[in-house]
Parts: C-alpha cells; structure tokens; sequence
C-alpha cells in the first residue's frame, strides 16, 4: 500500500512538472512559451537565394553629360529569391497554353459546345455542391474529339486572311485573376472599427467612414475587357480585393513599332513561335502581363502541392530596390553587375553583356539582337544578363521623387493607377538596359521607366520570391 501511495505521489509530480514545462492543460505556472509551427521551403526552380543585405542605391557620382546627379542612399532589403535569368519564350508560353487549354475546358464543360460535365467539378466527393472549377485531371481530346468537342477546340483558333494558316486567336487568351491588397487593408485608417483608427486619446473617435478604391473588370457582350476602379465607402475585406482580366499573349509586332523604317518582319512572325527562340527571354510583355504570369505562376504552384492550408510566398515582380542589390551582387562601388568599371565601348566590354557598344554596331558582342538567357558570365549572386539583354520591369511605379518617399527599409512605391488618371501616372520603373542600349544605359545604379500598358521589343522581366523561414538553399556569399 505504501509502494502504491508512493507511486501515485510520484506519477503526480511527473504530471505537474509537464504541465509547467508547456502543456496546454495546465490551470497555472511559469510562462514557458508556446511554439509555432516552422517549415522551411526548398529552393524553388530556377532561382538562386540572395541574401538580406544593405547597398548605396543610385548613383554616387554626377555625370553632367548624361544630366545624371549623385543621389545615392542606404537601402536595406529582406532575403529573396530571384529567377536565375529572365523569364524565356518557353516559360511564358506555358503560360499562354495554360489559358488556352482552360479557355477549351470551359467550352467543351459548355452545353453549346461539348457538354462535358467530366470538364468541371461542381460537387465534392461526397456530392456535396462547390465552387465549380475545372477539372485538369481530364486530358483534352486533341486527337480523337467527336464533332462537338471539336468545335470547342477549334473555337480558340482562326484561319489567318492572307495566309490561310490555322492559329491561335490572341484576342481570346484573357486570364483572370484576383489580389488582395495586404498592404491597404492593413492601413490604420482602413479599419471597419473606428475606435481602432485614432489611438490618440486627446482626440475623438473618428464617425467618418473610409473611402477606398478597388479595381474590378469584366468582359461585355461584345467580348471586349472593360477595367473599372471603384470608389466607395469602406464596407470590409472585400473591398481590397482587387479584380483583373489581363489579354496575355505578346505583342509580337512591337519589332515593328519600336523601329521606324527597319525590317524586322522576320521577328514578328518568328521570336516567339519557332523554337530556336525558346531560351531567348519573351518581350513585347506589358507589366500588366508580366503581374498576371507572376499570380499564374503562383496559382500554378499551388496546385500542384495539392493540400489545403499549404503557404508560399508569391512570385511577384521585384521592387526596384530588390532589383538593384540584386544587381550589384550587394555591393555598392559596382556600377554594373560586376566589380570595376569596364571600358564597354572596347571590344572587351562584349564578353560581359549584350549592349549596343557603338552606333550602329549591334553585333560586336555576337547578337543582334536578344541573345539566349545565359550566354554571358553570371554576377556574384548567380544571377545572368542582369546588365543589357532585356531591360526588366520591376513592381515599383514611378514619380520624380520616389527616392525621396520611400523608406529605407524594403522601400517600395505602388500606385495602382485608375483607367481614367492621367497617363503620366501609369509609369513603372525598368532597369538594367538591353540590347539596344549604350554601354550607360546597361548600368545597374540608374532607373527608366515605361508605361504600364506598353509592349516593348526590348522590355522583358524576372520573377521572385520572398523567403521563407530560414532555408538552406543557395545562399549567396559575397
């Protein structure tokens, strides 16, 4: 009897001393903690791991001949990954196909054209009704379609006028997509409760409601995209999800637009359909586009990991301060992607990047015009053609004193312009110069910008990610 008594006492003890060190059952005690769950992710395809570090963003030094002033400033960015290159043809037509074949899954689960209930999934397992979506498991019958199914295919392609060759039509590859606005719904004054909008004291609770604007589109009978912005009074976190419908395929005839009186039909019906030209980085991409690949790409990912609850970071666009630590490999004394200043002008300079040395002379460095992502020696970071190739669009939007009001931490500028703002207002920042740019252009320490909405032969963009955790990757060392 004593042994037992002994035994209960000590098995209490045991019990006690486990509840203090952090069982959730425990009345009281020391506060112990409460663990979070931690994961860490894998390095994503394609992309190298740069470091969180600090650099002297801009140029350090005036240049009166380019009207270029010294207004150089610390910025410190978090750890991110980065596509290794530039987003290729082949990436970007995944992209295209993807839309493509939804727009055919749409049609052939459509009554007025194949009918297929096997297309879209409108109930669960157990039938219980869901937000229908398509069914991707279910392969497309490119070989063996009876007439109606088809007709669907066949209704995202057009015979060309003049050729009379079979193609896609560009004008239906619409993507649609949605983003909630992280950074206005958690805006202070944007709180549906007042009395959490004003935590002065001396100072009343506030009774006015918050106006906000979203972004929504949809296509009107005649097939057209229409984009609205809607301003309203604040009614909840719907009103910061934002709607988009984006036409995705490149502006393949934009050779012919940037250059008056130049022969460059070649490349319009060639850079992006024929194959030799996969690895070479896509352009004619608005940023408008480049945003809808990133949110495709993100929503593409998370399909495949086919579990509810699972997290990843985005793929974005990076912010222009990401792009130029990135491009410096971290370093503020370099003015180009490597260390030093090369004389580009020389013959050597072309072993470094894909430029335009001399005027007129496109070809010194081999190319003419884009070259094939990779071709030139990566930066310190592992990261290619961040100087010349294709400038590269970044998040950032740009006004003449953006450096001015951003903070020097993650500094970021968004401005989500309304169709009808005025045109100046729609101007995002590009960095890194292209193919077609003089050696000063391809500088890694100055901006340019271009409007949101243009496709340009010689615009291009990379994607990344913010981190996660505290992965083992490929950590860059400087």
């Amino acid at each position: 009897m004593k042994k037992l008594s002994l035994y209960l006492f000590t098995l209490t003890v045991l019990i006690l001393t486990g509840c203090a060190s952090g069982s959730r059952s425990s009345a009281g005690g020391e506060v112990t903690g409460v663990s979070a769950s931690s994961w860490a992710e894998p390095t994503p395809y394609g992309m190298v791991l740069v470091s969180r570090g600090s650099i002297k963003a801009g140029p350090q030094e005036a240049d009166s001949a380019w009207n270029l002033r010294a207004d150089a400033r610390g910025v410190s960015v978090d750890a991110f990954w980065m596509d290794e290159t530039e987003v290729t043809n082949s990436k970007y037509k995944q992209f295209v196909f993807w839309v493509r074949d939804s727009i055919i899954r749409e049609r052939l689960a459509d009554p007025a054209f194949g009918g297929n209930e096997e297309f879209k999934i409108e109930e669960d397992r157990e039938g219980n009704p869901i937000t229908p979506h398509l069914n991707w498991n279910k392969p497309i019958p490119w070989r063996n379609a009876n007439e109606d199914e088809q007709r669907a295919i066949e209704s995202v392609y057009r015979i060309n006028p003049i050729t009379g060759v079979r193609e896609l039509d560009p004008e239906q590859l619409n993507y649609r997509y949605e983003v909630f606005n992280h950074t206005e719904a958690a805006k202070r004054k944007h709180r549906l409760n007042p009395a959490r909008r004003e935590y002065n004291t001396d100072k009343p609770v506030p009774t006015d409601v918050p106006i906000i604007s979203k972004d929504t589109a949809y296509i009107n009978d005649n097939g057209d995209i229409i984009r609205e912005t809607i301003t309203r009074g604040l009614t909840g976190d719907y009103d910061f999800l934002n709607t988009y419908i984006v036409n995705v395929y490149p502006d393949t005839t934009a050779w012919i637009n940037d250059f008056e009186n130049a022969y460059n039909e070649p490349y319009v019906r060639m850079y992006f359909a024929h194959g030799g030209y996969n690895e070479y980085p896509v352009v004619g991409v608005s940023w408008e586009q480049a945003n809808a690949f990133a949110n495709w790409r993100t929503e593409f990912l998370r399909r495949s990991l086919g579990r509810e609850g699972v997290y990843i970071e985005p793929y974005r666009l990076p912010t222009e301060a990401e792009w130029e630590f990135a491009a410096r490999a971290g370093e503020s004394g370099n003015k180009y992607p490597w260390a030093g200043d090369l004389p580009l002008t020389e013959e050597k300079g072309c072993f470094y990047a894909n430029f335009k040395p001399q005027e007129g002379n496109y070809v010194q460095d081999g190319h003419l015009i884009t070259s094939r992502v990779g071709t030139y020696a990566p930066n310190d970071f592992g990261l290619y053609d961040m100087a010349g190739n294709v400038s590269e669009w970044t998040s950032t939007a740009f006004t003449e004193s953006v450096s001015k009001i951003t903070s020097d931490m993650n500094p970021e500028y968004r401005y989500d312009a309304a169709k009808e703002d005025p045109y100046k207002m729609k101007r995002k920042i590009v960095r890194g110069g292209s193919w077609k740019d003089v050696a000063h252009n391809i500088r890694s320490d100055i901006r340019m910008w271009e409007y949101q909405n243009e496709q340009r032969s010689y615009i291009g963009f990379r994607c990344v990610r913010s981190q996660i955790g505290f992965a083992r990757g490929q950590k860059i060392k400087k």
